[in-house]
């Protein structure tokens, strides 16, 4: 069965201080061991804010890095999961679920793609 990479993205400018809601976070847990007992989560996690982050590029041959934040990008990667579905559709299901829990207030998306075999 192929695997599917979910970047969960976040306006982190207008994210609520102090991040998710008790409520949310039970929504979440509650989703996530879901997920988890259907066999398809095979990996989950929430990532520290851009202002502990850095960037590093190639270009020109050469080497640069840049610590956070990052205010020039409006949507940063929040986290991320892994899941084994049996196609893209299924995938996307899950996505669509996962920001679903979310309140009104929250602006978040779901990029899937494709883990890409033996490249």
């Amino acid at each position: 069965m192929p695997r599917f990479l979910t970047l969960i993205r976040i306006d982190e400018q207008n994210a609520p201080e102090g991040g998710p809601s008790p409520e949310l976070q039970k929504r979440m847990g509650e989703l996530l061991e879901e997920i988890t007992k259907a066999g398809v989560m095979l990996d989950t996690a929430g990532l520290a804010a851009t202002s502990e982050g850095t960037r590093v590029t190639w270009s020109g041959g050469k080497l640069s890095s840049t610590d956070g934040p990052f205010t020039e990008t409006k949507e940063v990667v929040g986290g991320y999961s892994i899941v084994q579905a049996k196609d893209k559709a299924e995938a996307l299901e899950w996505a669509r679920r996962f920001l679903q829990v979310h309140e009104d207030h929250w602006t978040v998306t779901a990029e899937v793609r494709e883990i890409v075999e033996g490249c």
